[in-house]
């Protein structure tokens, strides 16, 4: 189980939490808890969530991976794409500076952009690559069809789209990943809530004495062995909620339920 670092910012994804040494409390308790994979990206904040990762855990810890993407801009609170190689190549150094590390471990395009050609992009990302700065490169709210032109051109070590209970609507992207052996990162694993809210998750969630979210991210554990989820929140008792949550394992009759 990875850990989310959208929340650790303010209401939208804007600005800086209402508590920055609480939020770093948050991610040095993840740490504590076993998380040693932390999702961020330059646009939440924007810039915020990998400031505050820095300021709580620099000097990082053996094993930590950080994977972070770039690809995405916030004029005023929107979300805009940004694929061109010239942004995405200033993003990786500001990355690279917010962060403090010398090589990223993992970075992701954070979506594409229909003005730039997609194999522009990740060519962008291959060069910062070859110079060092990037270890991994992913991909993030892609197609099948996008996945394998990315691979014509890099290795993808990971896939990070909306997935959940709820939407399955990647489900050939997850089949593709798991044939491949790359890691697949579900965004939005709770359904923005949509996925608690589930009579069958809560029946099920019942009888195992847990909460739904807890069933939510096991359904996901169990369904691939290729699914790492990355539950962000900004609430110290629903991030050791969730991260109890790998312990628990879901029967063949449960799963039948959850379908």
């Amino acid at each position: 189980m990875g850990f989310g670092a959208m929340r650790v910012t303010g209401s939208g994804v804007w600005g800086p939490p209402p508590d920055r040494a609480a939020a770093r409390a948050l991610l040095r308790r993840a740490l504590a808890l076993g998380v040693n994979f932390l999702d961020t990206a330059d646009s939440y904040g924007p810039q915020v969530s990998e400031d505050i990762i820095a300021e709580a855990l620099h000097p990082y810890p053996a094993g930590l991976v950080i994977g972070t993407k770039g690809g995405f801009t916030r004029p005023g609170r929107s979300w805009r794409a940004d694929g061109r190689p010239e942004h995405l190549r200033a993003a990786i150094d500001g990355s690279l500076k917010r962060l403090r590390l010398e090589c990223i471990d993992l970075y992701q395009f954070h979506t594409p952009d229909s003005r730039v050609p997609f194999a522009d992009s990740v060519a962008a990302i291959a060069d910062a690559q070859r110079a060092g700065k990037v270890r991994h490169i992913g991909l993030s709210n892609v197609s099948v069809a996008q996945l394998e032109e990315a691979e014509r051109i890099i290795a993808v070590v990971s896939v990070q789209n909306e997935y959940n209970l709820g939407d399955r609507a990647s489900e050939d992207v997850l089949a593709a990943c798991a044939q491949r052996g790359i890691a697949f990162i579900p965004w939005y694993p709770l359904g923005a809530g949509s996925v608690l809210r589930s009579a069958k998750v809560k029946r099920v969630a019942a009888r195992q004495g847990a909460t739904p979210a807890q069933v939510a991210l096991a359904w996901l554990l169990a369904h691939s062995p290729v699914m790492l989820p990355i539950p962000g929140t900004g609430s110290l008792a629903h991030l050791e909620e969730n991260i109890a949550a790998a312990a628990l394992q879901l029967s063949a009759e449960e799963l039948a339920v959850l379908g």
